[in-house]
């Protein structure tokens, strides 16, 4: 992976503590959905590491790099295996076709850069 991609991985967990700050001071809605993101990604009978693999798979299919960023480092924290992030991928790859692919790419340099990060 070059240079370039860990700096965009870097601008954009960047953006989004930036951006998190601001509207967590200034935006009710917003608070509401940080309100929101934290009871669904709680535990249930689905422990929270399948609940961040199933939304790393629907951002590689919405080619969403913020998403696939942040699904991601929360999958591993969570306890996911590289293998576990891989056969997502796969999963998004087959759900969203073609256009898929490429976003899968991103999702892999994403991996690396917390792979390297250890």
């Amino acid at each position: 992976m070059v240079n370039k991609d860990f700096e965009k991985i870097e601008s954009i967990i960047k953006e989004r503590k930036y951006a998190h700050d601001f509207f967590q001071k200034n935006s009710k809605v917003y608070r509401t959905f940080v309100d929101l993101e934290q009871n669904t990604f709680s535990d249930g009978e689905l422990p929270k590491k399948y609940k961040e693999l199933i939304a790393l798979g629907i951002g590689i299919v919405k080619n969403c790099e913020s998403c696939m960023e942040w699904h991601t480092n929360e999958a591993l924290k969570s306890g996911a295996s590289f293998e576990e992030i891989i056969e997502t991928i796969e999963v998004g790859i087959e759900m969203g076709g073609g256009p898929a692919t490429v976003a899968s790419r991103f999702a892999l340099k994403v991996l690396d850069y917390y792979k390297l990060k250890k």
